[in-house]
């Protein structure tokens, strides 16, 4: 029972307890007594007792006792409802507690599993920019990959159209060197045939001019040369003869012919001494050592 209901019970238990004691213990023939809420009580005086305010007053004591009893079993009730109220209040509470401490577990629970789902997610984020950064790395060594095979590439490219320019180029060249050597070929060929030309057409004087001069020489022979007849007719004699720049008779060898002949021939140059040569380098090279035939027959 509550503490605030314990006076108003207790003040109630004394009153049913003076009442009694009235009813039993007082002397009715005598004048009523004061109320008891007066505040001075009047001497008791034998009197004639009013049976019928005694009852009126013994009824009121009786109705003041059952609203009294009314009271305490309404107290009760509203002892017994704050009781009810306070268990039900008590058991409230437990269960908010009960319910506290699960929603305590629970967010235990949850914020367990929102660390290990941080974790988790803080492991998988990692994993995720590792993942990134060695896709990063990935692509970026591709990127450089792809660079330097472009870069390979077109130095490749570079160095072939280099390759073929130099090739075109020599082949160029080399059509080039082959016409030049055609054409210097040819040129030297006309140069051949046209030296060979001259050279002939040289050789062709030089030997007019050779024959020129071996026609002389066999003049200043013929001015030196003793003729018999009756021993040399229709006899002849081939001689050899080494001039010197100058003319003069180096060497005469005789060859095939009559004893008589050569002879007479031989005896002949030497007393020339001095033929007649070509000042020409050239024509006297080519009779500096100058073979002829000496037939007296034709001295006439």
């Amino acid at each position: 029972m509550s503490f605030k209901y314990a006076t108003p019970i207790a003040l109630s238990f004394g009153i049913h307890v003076v009442l009694a004691v009235v009813l039993l213990l007082g002397d009715f023939s005598t004048p009523p007594k004061a109320t008891p809420t007066a505040v001075q009580m009047e001497p008791i005086q034998a009197v004639v007792i009013d049976r019928g305010k005694v009852e009126e007053q013994i009824n009121k004591l009786k109705k003041k006792k059952a609203d009294d009893a009314k009271k305490v079993r309404d107290l009760e009730k509203r002892v017994a409802a704050a009781k009810n109220k306070r268990k039900k209040e008590e058991r409230r509470i437990k269960e908010l507690e009960k319910q506290r401490k699960k929603k305590a577990r629970e967010k235990k629970a949850a914020d367990s599993a929102a660390k290990k789902a941080k974790a988790k997610a803080n492991a998988a984020d990692k994993i995720r920019k590792q993942k990134e950064k060695e896709k990063k790395e990935a692509d970026k060594a591709a990127s450089d990959a792809k660079a330097k095979r472009l870069k390979e590439e077109q130095a490749a490219k570079k160095a072939d159209q280099l390759r073929k320019k130099k090739a075109a180029e020599r082949k160029r060249k080399e059509q080039e060197a082959l016409e030049r050597a055609a054409q210097q070929k040819m040129l030297e060929q006309q140069m051949a045939e046209e030296m060979a030309g001259r050279q002939k057409a040289r050789r062709q004087q030089m030997m007019t001019e050779v024959g020129r001069f071996q026609a002389l020489i066999g003049q200043a022979i013929q001015r030196h040369f003793l003729i018999d007849e009756a021993t040399m007719k229709g006899k002849s004699c081939k001689l050899t003869i080494s001039l010197a720049p100058s003319g003069f008779v180096t060497n005469v060898v005789v060859g095939k012919g009559d004893r008589t002949v050569c002879e007479a021939a031989k005896n002949a140059v030497y007393k020339a001494g001095t033929l007649p040569v070509s000042k020409d380098p050239e024509v006297f090279r080519e009779m500096r050592t100058i073979s002829l035939t000496v037939a007296p027959d034709k001295f006439n």
